[in-house]
């Protein structure tokens, strides 16, 4: 409980207005706050050419960095408090069991799946990669051609291959 009343005291922000929500005074004025940044963040992207731009000039990862590393900060200068990590941390020593699996899983999956691509129908599995392939090049919505090829027992790996495929996997430069 004391946890609890610990968190909820120092990581929601409630107690920094006396009465949040006595009002929608507060409520709509940090609610327009969000949104007026998030419009700016939306405005910055677009002046990049979009999302696809902004992410192949690393603009995305750049700003992820740069908030992980900002909130990092903030928590080692204690600015933000985290219950356990950097206020009222309880001195223990945990000793975690590490997870086994059993190998008994893999080998029953492999075998359900060996069954799987056994029992469905090649060829309308074919042709429907080929259909994926086909629209993945276009602007067609794929979402209904994803639930035809899940419901005719296409992988979902088969799937994100075929995909890669057409579209190819981003990898971000430096890493």
């Amino acid at each position: 409980m004391r946890r609890s009343q610990q968190i909820i005291a120092y990581e929601s922000g409630i107690a920094d207005s006396i009465d949040p929500l006595a009002g929608s005074y507060l409520v709509e004025y940090l609610t327009d706050e969000i949104e007026k940044g998030a419009l700016d963040y939306i405005a910055r992207i677009d002046e990049m050419g979009g999302a696809l731009q902004s992410i192949e000039r690393g603009y995305m990862q750049n700003e992820i960095q740069n908030a992980a590393y900002a909130a990092q900060q903030e928590i080692e200068r204690k600015e933000q408090i985290v219950v356990g990590v950097n206020q009222f941390a309880v001195d223990e020593v945990l000793t975690l069991e590490r997870l086994k699996v059993d190998p008994a899983i893999e080998v029953a999956a492999r075998a359900r799946l060996k069954e799987l691509r056994e029992s469905r129908d090649q060829g309308v599995v074919e042709q429907l990669l080929a259909k994926l392939v086909e629209a993945a090049k276009g602007t067609d919505n794929l979402m209904p051609l994803f639930i035809e090829c899940v419901e005719n027992d296409v992988t979902l790996g088969e799937i994100c291959n075929t995909l890669r495929g057409v579209w190819g996997e981003y990898v971000a430069e430096g890493f």
